[in-house]
């Protein structure tokens, strides 16, 4: 009675899960909350709404052309894969979710694929994704400053750095504005000690794309490694910089050459025709189930639906990124989860026609089928895992989705399905 209480629990907390945010029933309003953590010290904010790919959700299309002019013939593709990495890199620190970035040939010609679903503010993105977004770190000439023209590099630059982050109060007490905090690789540290050592109570001016940012007067030595860029920011705007020194200055100088956003119509079709067959497929297999296995195939419908809700509950909860290729994996694990209970059904039927009492039958069917079970699930968690590995944008969506689906259907179809038996047939 202990593991149907549970399983009852377990079931209302995915039906919480995958009701809308707000759900209006008569007089009673039920607003869904969001949850909100810290993971690592960095706030985690998730809404449970579906996270919805580019080709549901409608987002940008891009095209850059990349300038190979410059770069020998034979290195030419690994600088294209260098500028694809780190556009990509760009790309996940907007907080996009299954984006796709992609190299294309066609002749002479070199371009980068970028597809960015849900992305509203796209000329945020298009400045970002190629701003090149060069450190330099300059000391004055002479005793004298009167502008920007009178310092000199240093030889310190954005590729010395090894991390960027937005700080508050940095060693002013009274201050709330943001400033971004760098800290360099041990080559840069050695550098930015030995700049800092002979520049004492002089100005070290900052300079970022030959924009001068500021120029703060070196009180010590700092032989750590570690600095703060301050300069009347907003928060946004220290945020945008962290994100740019992060990424990096590009490889190859690009250039946008097609543009193009995708509406959620198509989407919204889409999703609408996937449940429509996702739902004929669910009410074939509860017919097949219990026409072939009677109260058992009932029970095992029962488990079915609970699965169904697991895995959505999942999808909200991780998040996952639901594309066509997810949904499609989705209703694939679907018919995977009701497999292991014809296997289990039809080791029960043997049992019974040996002439096994109903509760040995039972406990060995589920035992004698659960090796057959385990290795045809286990085969596909592996193969969907080396999906998931090697593949990128809508595969590795299709890959996650069929991984989830597996193990909540390992748990279903074994520990639901099982505990329903026992507590239908085996109670008196």
């Amino acid at each position: 009675m202990k593991s149907v209480i549970s399983i009852i629990l377990i079931v209302l907390f995915a039906v919480i899960i995958n009701l809308p945010a707000n759900l209006k029933v008569g007089s009673l309003n039920f607003h869904r909350p969001s949850i909100n953590f810290n993971f690592l010290g960095r706030k985690v904010i998730n809404d449970l709404n579906f996270k919805l790919g580019l080709d549901l959700q409608g987002g940008t299309h891009l095209a850059y052309q990349a300038d190979t002019a410059k770069v020998a013939e034979t290195d030419r593709k690994s600088a294209l894969d260098a500028t694809r990495n780190n556009i990509e890199r760009r790309v996940n620190l907007l907080g996009v979710s299954e984006a796709i970035v992609q190299t294309s040939q066609i002749g002479s010609e070199y371009r980068i694929l970028v597809e960015l679903p849900g992305i509203k503010d796209i000329g945020s993105a298009i400045s970002l994704i190629g701003q090149t977004a060069q450190l330099d770190f300059r000391e004055a000439k002479t005793a004298s400053i009167s502008s920007e023209l009178d310092f000199v590099s240093t030889g310190l630059t954005g590729k010395d750095l090894r991390l960027a982050s937005v700080k508050f109060n940095s060693g002013q007490a009274t201050s709330t504005a943001p400033s971004v905090g760098i800290e360099f690789n041990a080559e840069g540290a050695k550098k930015f000690s030995d700049i800092t050592k002979r520049n004492i109570g002089k100005p070290l001016a900052i300079f970022l794309d030959d924009q001068f940012i500021t120029a703060p007067t070196v009180q010590s030595e700092i032989p750590d490694g570690n600095a703060v860029i301050s300069g009347n920011f907003t928060l946004e705007d220290a945020k945008k910089l962290v994100i740019e020194l992060n990424a990096g200055a590009l490889p190859l100088p690009i250039k946008i050459v097609e543009q193009r956003s995708i509406g959620a119509t198509l989407g919204n079709e889409s999703i609408i025709k996937s449940l429509v067959a996702g739902a004929i497929g669910l009410v074939v297999i509860w017919l097949f189930m219990i026409v072939n296995y009677g109260l058992k195939g009932l029970l095992a419908d029962v488990a079915l639906t609970i699965y169904v809700l697991l895995s959505l509950a999942l999808f909200k909860l991780i998040p996952v990124t639901l594309t066509l290729a997810g949904i499609g994996g989705f209703v694939l694990s679907v018919g995977m989860a009701v497999d292991a209970n014809i296997l289990i059904f039809e080791r029960i039927k043997e049992e019974l026609r040996w002439g096994r009492p109903l509760s040995a039958a039972l406990e060995l069917g589920f035992h004698r089928a659960w090796t057959s079970v385990r290795d045809s699930n286990v085969s596909s968690l592996i193969t969907a895992s080396i999906l998931f590995w090697f593949g990128s944008g809508s595969v590795r969506g299709f890959a996650l989705t069929l991984i989830v689906g597996i193990a909540v259907s390992l748990f279903t179809s074994i520990t639901i399905t099982k505990t329903f038996l026992r507590w239908v047939y085996l109670r008196k």
